[in-house]
């Protein structure tokens, strides 16, 4: 048990603050202007729904190279770690490619054309999905590479990325472009954007690091 809390701990805390800092980012959105709160929360629900098929390969990775470090297969836990993340990226991007090439069907999946101001939500949605794109790869990467190194028990390092990554980057640059710059939602995406994929690029570096030494 102790050793369930100790692992799980931070996986739990890292999944708060990822959800804080959609609901933060979702306010200061709300305080721009009602259709940048709509088209944000439709970008959202959008990267949402390609996180779960992220969390299903990054658990995928996690079991893989478990076993392969139960083994004391270094060899192994690369090779598992790779294979996720081909997966993955193929999966990202042809989803990512997909969504900017039917973006505004995509958004009026959400709105359609009768609701007031619809036109101005749904051009600015359709905007946030291209700005978007850069995290809705990173995002694959970052959650894969997770579950690999959650496969090594490595989670309390990560929670440190991300608390680092995605507060006092990610959501300070989103303010600081949204709001100070006058970039208003695009702002926000790419200021979460950033965030994802710094801690994308640490973690990537983090399982290299740990998958090289001895098991």
């Amino acid at each position: 048990m102790r050793q369930l809390i100790a692992f799980g701990t931070p996986i739990s805390i890292a999944s708060l603050i990822e959800s804080g800092l959609f609901v933060a980012t979702s306010l200061v959105a709300g305080s721009i202007s009602n259709s940048a709160l709509a088209a944000h929360q439709i970008v959202v629900q959008v990267s949402s729904t390609l996180f779960m098929i992220y969390l299903g390969i990054g658990t995928a990775a996690a079991m893989r190279v478990s076993h392969a470090a139960g083994r004391d297969d270094r060899a192994g836990v690369r090779r598992a770690n790779l294979a996720a993340m081909l997966l993955g990226m193929v999966i990202a991007t042809t989803l990512t490619l997909t969504l900017i090439t039917v973006r505004f069907e995509v958004v009026e999946l959400f709105l359609g054309r009768t609701a007031r101001d619809s036109e101005a939500t749904i051009s600015l949605a359709a905007t946030l999905l291209i700005v978007g794109a850069t995290l809705f790869i990173t995002d694959a990467a970052q959650c894969i590479t997770a579950g690999g190194l959650r496969g090594l028990k490595d989670t309390r390092v990560p929670l440190l990325f991300a608390t680092i990554a995605w507060w006092p980057i990610g959501f300070s640059l989103s303010y600081w472009l949204s709001l100070k710059i006058g970039l208003g939602a695009v702002g926000i995406w790419i200021g979460l954007s950033t965030g994802f994929t710094i801690y994308a690029a640490i973690l990537v570096l983090r399982f290299r690091q740990l998958a090289s030494r001895p098991l």
